[in-house]
């Protein structure tokens, strides 16, 4: 989300949740902390505001999320069991998503490691250790039946991410049945959030639910 109005259009075409990106080393839609704390203000009971922190030692993700009053932290590249730890011991409410990239099979002992630290996965379609680290935003599809064998294979919430659009989303869920969908680039027209596409999206989501 770019704005609280963008937020706000998000919820009301139905998202469960609302992302807030800080600073990257690459990618698209970064905004202040100051920014993501007033957005964050504003989330009404019953749906979440994930922050998106590249932040990876302890007391800097601390910082982070103490500082951005969000309520669930997604973390965007690998960390450390000790991240894992202070979090919970510092931010007992909020809840914590690791982020895997699923570039080969490697992403699904990376998932499963994680998962016995974090309440949530989401799978995505970066490149955590390009010359320039690409840790979300890329617009891209992965591998599916790489996210599929890791949804199948783990007892927690795994998100899928990567290159999800109206047209394409129906298809992930059926071959992934994630526990949820993520994604940015594929609702918005010049980088701003549009409100067709979004509705679109919600529309394809729920219509692959009822089925």
């Amino acid at each position: 989300m770019a704005s609280v109005a963008e937020a706000q259009m998000a919820i009301a075409a139905g998202a469960d949740a609302v992302g807030l990106v800080a600073r990257m080393p690459s990618g698209p839609g970064c905004i202040s902390d100051r920014l993501i704390s007033e957005i964050a203000e504003t989330i009404p009971p019953g749906v979440d505001s994930f922050l998106l922190t590249s932040e990876t030692d302890p007391r800097l993700v601390v910082e982070h999320v103490l500082k951005c009053r969000a309520s669930v932290v997604q973390l965007v590249g690998e960390t450390s069991r000790e991240t894992y730890v202070t979090l919970r011991k510092e931010c007992p409410g909020v809840r914590i998503v690791q982020v895997v990239h699923v570039e080969d099979q490697s992403a699904i002992g990376q998932a499963q490691r994680a998962s016995e630290r974090v309440d949530a996965i989401l799978l995505d379609s970066g490149r955590p250790n390009a010359e320039v680290p690409e840790l979300g935003g890329t617009g891209r599809e992965h591998d599916w039946s790489v996210s599929k064998e890791i949804v199948e294979g783990l007892a927690i919430p795994v998100f899928l991410a990567g290159g999800l659009n109206p047209e394409n989303v129906g298809k992930a869920i059926k071959q992934v049945s994630p526990f949820g969908v993520d994604l940015c680039s594929g609702v918005r027209t010049n980088g701003v959030l549009d409100r067709t596409l979004l509705e679109s999206f919600v529309k394809s989501v729920r219509d692959v639910d009822c089925q």
